[in-house]
């Protein structure tokens, strides 16, 4: 076992870990739990939020619902939804995650099963510090449209062709709003408040869409 902690997260490896092990731990740890699990080639994270890191990853959710208001989006928060899959036998609970274009598909369902659902359109990682699981590659084998991660000071934005990521300076889904300036609000949240902030943030968004009209 290795124990990594930092101010905003604390990180804990486990290795050689069968695929059936991790799906006991999911069972036993259940979901009433702050911790967040991801299983890749044999390796289990468990990912404990501090403050610093749920708080980025709170405000961040704020601005994606602003986002989606003003594009005109239906969204379903997922929030830190257990995706699985026993074929890839990968695994993964994101910081946060959003059914946008494939919302109407899983509007209703109370259970998302991978096998026969989309996944989400958008997941969101916080790593303040770099997780040990190369999540590029597990969300990209799901199949996980867009992906942003998030280190404390920079957004990252990454979105699937062919089966891979590749970095990108404007969201698909969020288009013409260039997201990679979030982390600026984020900073002025904690001077200003969160709710002086969103508000500044839907004039900036409302200011990039109208000068696109």
């Amino acid at each position: 076992m290795v124990a990594i902690t930092t101010s905003a997260e604390n990180r804990v490896l486990l290795h050689n870990i069968s695929w059936q092990t991790f799906k006991t731990m999911l069972a036993e740890m259940g979901s009433d739990r702050n911790s967040r699990l991801a299983y890749d080639n044999g390796t289990v994270e468990i990912i404990i939020p501090l403050m610093p890191h749920e708080n980025s990853n709170r405000v961040i959710e704020g601005f994606v619902g602003v986002l989606c208001e003003e594009l005109g989006w239906e969204i379903r928060r997922a929030g830190s939804l257990t995706l699985t899959r026993d074929d890839l036998q990968r695994g993964a609970e994101p910081d946060s995650s959003y059914y946008i274009q494939n919302e109407a598909l899983v509007r209703d369902k109370e259970n998302i099963d991978l096998a026969t659902d989309p996944p989400p359109d958008l997941v969101l990682e916080v790593e303040y510090s770099r997780s040990a699981i190369d999540k590029l590659r597990l969300y990209a084998a799901m199949g996980v449209p867009e992906f942003w991660r998030y280190n404390g000071s920079v957004l990252r934005v990454y979105t699937l062709a062919s089966g891979q990521y590749s970095e990108v300076e404007t969201s698909l889904t969020f288009a013409p709003v260039s997201v990679k300036e979030i982390p600026q609000f984020i900073q002025e949240a904690r001077k200003n408040g969160e709710i002086a902030t969103t508000r500044a943030f839907r004039a900036w968004v409302q200011q990039k869409t109208s000068t696109k009209d």
